[in-house]
């Protein structure tokens, strides 16, 4: 497990992370979230040992990172994909990785065709595209065969076949028992990825869930009707104390109910109806309401 107990990080008079606990379990992906500016880098960045906390610590299965002897053999972790030295080579990166924590040689071979960069592992990393350096990190990452993978954005450049790629890797990961944190901001990706969510803004912890227990929380479901009588059918509604709205395509939206009340009154009143179903809130649109008093960095009106 990775456990985080009471973390905070300050600049100056700046509060990058406050006081901030959750939990990353095996067995299942869990989706780092939060608006830009929230923490989240820095909180990962504290999980491995390049930042000093300023209060509290963080434990991967009992134990800071940095007393970990063989850390590449126990996390892997994809920070920065282009933080690599431009003239090496992709095998040799990986080999020299290798070899600062006994990993044998073959591991290397086995990563680089694991992320699709067999063809290119002679190539000078200074000419790989953002796609390629980020396979390269991935590889770099599941090198140690690692129980805790840690992944900071890591559909940066991916193409869409890419990124369903990486959304099988990282599932089959978790599904093998190790523990997998993902940071990203692809929301709709987040959404058939990961199982359970840690939202966080300004630093501080906003939600610690399932994704399913999230979007139910912090959406705002409806009832949609396709009707040729929308008239109608807002005065038998609106009669029935139901709130209606309009739909984007047309049809009506009724709120605080469900269909089975719906196609009730609609049937005591004998009104036509093509449609009735439930209209579910994304991730995205749950995330964008729950996070809106926490966004750092706004466009102006």
């Amino acid at each position: 497990m990775i456990e985080v107990e009471r973390l905070s990080k300050r600049y100056g008079s700046t509060v990058a992370v406050d006081d901030l606990s959750f939990t990353v379990r095996p067995g299942r992906v869990t989706g780092f979230l939060g608006p830009n500016g929230a923490g989240k880098s820095t909180t990962m960045r504290m999980m491995l040992g390049l930042d000093r906390p300023s209060a509290g610590r963080v434990l991967i299965d009992g134990r800071p990172y940095r007393d970990l002897a063989e850390p590449l053999r126990q996390v892997g972790a994809l920070l920065e994909a282009t933080a690599v030295h431009g003239g090496r080579r992709g095998h040799h990166h990986l080999r020299w990785l290798a070899q600062t924590n006994r990993i044998p040689v073959a591991r290397v071979g086995a990563v680089l065709e694991q992320v699709g960069l067999t063809s290119v592992m002679r190539k000078r990393v200074k000419g790989f595209s953002l796609g390629m350096s980020q396979r390269l990190g991935i590889a770099a990452a599941l090198l140690g065969d690692p129980p805790v993978l840690l992944f900071d954005e890591p559909g940066n450049g991916l193409d869409p076949e890419g990124i369903v790629w990486l959304r099988n890797l990282i599932r089959s990961l978790a599904a093998e028992g190790r523990t997998v944190l993902v940071s990203s901001h692809l929301m709709s990706e987040m959404a058939v990825t990961a199982e359970h969510l840690v939202v966080i803004g300004r630093g501080r912890l906003l939600a610690d869930t399932t994704v399913a227990e999230f979007i139910d929380t912090f959406s705002r479901s409806h009832v949609r009707i396709a009707t040729p009588e929308p008239e109608r059918l807002r005065d038998v509604l609106t009669s029935a104390g139901v709130r209606v709205t309009d739909a984007d395509d047309g049809a009506l939206a009724a709120h605080g109910t469900d269909p089975v009340r719906v196609g009730e009154l609609v049937a005591a009143n004998n009104v036509v109806v093509h449609e009735i179903g439930v209209r579910s809130a994304s991730l995205e649109e749950a995330f964008v309401r729950m996070t809106a008093d926490v966004v750092e960095y706004r466009e102006g009106s």
